[in-house]
């Protein structure tokens, strides 16, 4: 088969784009990173700390916009690699992306499993403690069961028709959506100026530290990208579906982080559920109630997406012969990747229930700088191999500055991770030099 044909269903919307962006991106950050980052990193200044990020992604996907709309493939980076520059490059950037979307996928279940946990215990109805998280022989707990069971039950989901799997996603985002309203608008009458100041208490270091931090508050709005042939007018629907997301996400992400510093002083923020925390500390018990429900209910949004977005990279990495050939297959009535996505899911489940993430938080990080550092010199790469885009087409402006000025912001980004989180980079790098050298050499040679 040629790998620009393909026989899935082109029936999604620039608006249906839209919120598998914001339902990718709008969720962990908000109702969890936002606290820890101000206590820990920037304190206010963790406003600067989203624009600084917000910037940067936004010039990633302005790369992302011109690409997705110039090659409107599935499989996002590894797509738009393998056109611009060959199979090998097109494997890193792939392999990469895997690991992103897998990490991202089992991080949001573990979360949404920890409030779930804490939910039932507030009920008076534990899991044993061995079914309550990760292998911590220390802790007593050996198996995530919630993580697990929830991260098969939305591959179930995802692995239906398109469409019917992102309704829901739509209407959860929309719930979403009112709660973080809720929580703006209310708060705003509990902002106590004074504690807004110092400003930067960690100074400018801990601004740009918060902005690495707070970068994987962004991820999940290449998902947009997975679904170019599912798309009914790819060439302008995926630029601007990504655009929005990424334009949308930035603002709730400031206007959350301007009231929550304002109502709670920085050094309070310590917590698992900062949003919520802010509002009992300012007497609000029932509205908090009611925002960490909906926080639990609305984070499979993200998982969703990260599913979705996974199983779409894995179904177009075996179309071009990268991976095993029966991920390609499509189910005849719902003309969906199904074997892709419970490839996905399952590995997804064993990541998110058994093993410990805590310390591959950074890596998920690391791995979509680089794929994003890829993307920009791709994006210049492109324009010499096909010149200028056509007036149909998404045009980056100042080509190649911008994409030079990304490669730069992203790579001193990356330049803020630990030297454990390079060393972890580095063997995940190994292993997939391995699988190319293995599995992709046997195939070109048969």
């Amino acid at each position: 088969m040629d790998n620009n044909q393909t026989n899935m269903k082109k029936n999604l919307k620039t608006i249906d784009l839209v919120l598998l962006g914001l339902g990718a991106v709008v969720g962990t950050g908000i109702f969890v990173i936002t606290g820890t980052a101000a206590n820990e990193y920037a304190g206010p200044g963790l406003v600067f700390s989203f624009l600084i990020a917000g910037i940067v992604i936004i010039m990633i996907g302005l790369c992302y916009a011109e690409l997705s709309s110039r090659l409107p493939l599935a499989g996002g980076p590894y797509a738009y690699m393998l056109a611009i520059a060959g199979k090998r490059i097109a494997w890193i950037a792939g392999w990469l992306t895997i690991w992103e979307y897998l990490l991202a996928s089992a991080s949001v279940a573990s979360g949404w499993s920890g409030y779930v946990n804490g939910f039932l215990e507030g009920l008076g109805m534990p899991l044993p403690t061995i079914f309550q998280a990760s292998f911590n022989a220390e802790a007593g707990t050996y198996v995530d069961l919630i993580a697990i069971i929830m991260t098969l039950l939305v591959t179930w989901l995802v692995s239906q028709e398109t469409k019917k799997a992102l309704r829901l996603n739509n209407m959860l985002f929309f719930l979403k959506f009112i709660i973080i309203a809720l929580f703006i608008l209310i708060g705003m009458f509990y902002i106590n100026p004074e504690n807004w100041t110092p400003v930067m208490p960690y100074g400018l270091s801990g601004v740009t530290s918060g902005a690495t931090l707070v970068f994987f508050a962004f991820l999940g709005f290449d998902s947009i990208s997975m679904s170019a042939e599912e798309v009914k007018n790819p060439q302008k629907s995926l630029p601007r579906g990504i655009l929005i997301a990424i334009g949308i996400s930035t603002l709730l992400y400031i206007l959350v982080t301007l009231v929550l510093t304002g109502i709670v002083p920085y050094t309070n923020l310590g917590v698992k559920d900062p949003v919520a925390f802010a509002l009992r500390y300012v007497d609000q018990g029932l509205i908090a109630a009611v925002i960490s429900v909906g926080a639990i209910i609305t984070l499979l949004t993200v998982l969703i997406a990260m599913l979705y977005g996974l199983a779409r990279l894995l179904y177009a990495m075996s179309k071009g012969k990268l991976l095993p050939s029966y991920l390609s297959q499509l189910n005849q009535q719902t003309q969906t990747p199904q074997k892709a996505t419970w490839a996905a899911g399952l590995i997804a489940a064993v990541f998110s229930g058994v093993i410990p993430l805590q310390s591959l938080a950074e890596l998920t990080n690391l791995v979509t700088l680089v794929v994003m550092m890829m993307l920009a010199i791709g994006l210049i790469y492109l324009r010499k191999q096909k010149g200028e885009p056509t007036k149909d087409e998404f045009r980056v402006p100042w080509v190649p500055f911008i994409p030079i000025i990304t490669v730069l912001i992203t790579f001193y980004l990356i330049l803020q991770l630990s030297y454990t989180t390079w060393v972890m980079f580095g063997f995940c790098m190994l292993l997939g030099i391995m699988i190319y050298l293995i599995h992709v050499k046997k195939i070109d040679n048969v």
